[in-house]
C-alpha cells in the first residue's frame, strides 16, 4: 500500500484509483484468479483419468465392470450440474465426518441427525474446528475438484468411449495377427490412435469446465465471482473508499477474462489437433499430407 493512501478523501482521481485497486481486498481478488487456474490445472487431469477408468471400463467383457462404468458415464450426465455440487459436496463432507465418528468416538450415544442438524463428537469435525484458515479452505478446495473430477469425467468418458470405437477395427486385428495381447493392443494401438478421434469431444468439455468455474462460489470459496460481487457493490462513507454500484464494471472484466481464456484455449486445442493429425488416416490427416506433397 502507498504512503499517500491512509486518507482516501484528499486523493485526486488517479492516485484514488491507484489505492482502491492495491488495497487489499482487491489483493484477495487478483489471487482468486490463481484459484481458478489451480482448479482447472487439477481437475482437467483427474477428471481425464476418471473418464479414461470409465471407458475403458464400458469396454470390458466382463458384464459387472462395463455395466459400471456404463452407469457412472450415464447417471452423472444425467444430472444437472448445479444440482450435483450442491447435494453431492454436502453428502461427501457429511461421510467423511460420519466414518471418523464410527472410529474416533465409538462410544457415542447421542443420535447424529437431530431434525436438520448433522452433529458429530467434535473429533470427528473435519477439518477441526482449531485448524488454520488455510486448512478450511484446502479442505473446500480439495472437495470441489473431486465434485468436478466426478461430473466432467462422465462427460470425458463418454467422449473417450466413442473414441475407442472409432478407431478402425482392421487396425486392431492386424496387430493381433502379428501376435499382439489384448493389453498390447489396447495400450499400443488404441490408445495411441483414440485421441485425435477424442480431441473434438474433450475441447468443448474443456471449454465447458472453463465455463463452470464460477460454480466455485456456489460451494463457498471466494473466487473472482464472489469477489467481483463483493467488491462491485456499492459501498457508502462508512467504507475507506465509498463508490456507486460498480458490478457492472466487475463483471465486464470477468468476461472479457473468460473470453480472453477461451481463445487462448481455441488456439492451443488448434494446433494440438493439427499435431495429433499428422499419419492419421482422417480428413485432417489427408489435408496434412496433400499440403505435404
Amino acid at each position: 500500500m502507498f504512503a499517500f493512501c491512509t486518507d482516501p478523501s484528499t486523493l485526486d482521481t488517479f492516485r484514488w484509483f491507484s489505492c482502491y485497486l492495491t488495497n487489499g481486498a482487491h489483493m484477495l481478488f487478483y489471487q482468486s484468479f490463481l484459484v481458478v487456474f489451480a482448479l482447472l490445472a487439477v481437475t482437467a487431469p483427474t477428471a481425464l483419468a476418471f473418464g479414461f477408468a470409465a471407458a475403458s471400463a464400458s469396454r470390458s467383457h466382463i458384464l459387472p465392470v462395463s455395466w459400471l462404468g456404463k452407469l457412472y458415464t450415464a447417471m452423472v450426465r444425467g444430472v444437472p450440474d448445479i444440482v450435483f455440487f450442491l447435494f453431492f459436496v454436502l453428502v461427501l463432507d457429511q461421510a467423511i465426518e460420519y466414518l471418523r465418528h464410527q472410529v474416533a468416538c465409538p462410544d457415542w450415544t447421542e443420535d447424529i441427525r437431530q431434525g436438520a442438524n448433522f452433529l458429530v463428537c467434535p473429533e470427528a469435525r473435519t477439518p477441526a474446528s482449531n485448524a488454520p484458515q488455510w486448512v478450511h479452505e484446502v479442505y473446500g478446495f480439495a472437495l470441489a475438484v473431486f465434485t468436478y473430477a466426478i461430473v466432467f469425467g462422465a462427460f470425458c468418458g463418454n467422449v473417450l468411449y466413442g473414441a475407442m470405437q472409432a478407431v478402425p477395427r482392421a487396425q486392431l486385428e492386424t496387430a493381433e495377427a502379428y501376435g499382439m495381447s489384448r493389453r498390447q493392443v489396447f495400450w499400443r494401438v488404441l490408445v495411441p490412435q483414440m485421441w485425435i478421434y477424442a480431441l473434438p469431444g474433450l475441447s468443448n468439455i474443456w471449454m465447458i469446465l472453463i465455463k463452470a468455474t464460477p460454480l466455485l462460489f456456489l460451494l463457498g470459496i471466494e473466487d473472482i465471482v464472489y469477489w467481483a460481487r463483493e467488491l462491485g457493490g456499492s459501498r457508502t462513507s462508512a467504507f475507506q473508499y465509498p463508490h456507486p454500484d460498480w458490478r457492472f464494471w466487475y463483471f465486464l472484466a470477468l468476461l472479457v477474462f473468460y473470453l480472453a481464456f477461451t481463445r487462448v484455449s481455441e488456439i492451443v486445442l488448434s494446433r494440438l489437433t493439427t499435431r495429433l493429425s499428422r499419419g492419421q488416416a482422417t480428413a485432417g490427416g489427408e489435408a496434412l499430407r496433400k499440403a505435404a506433397a
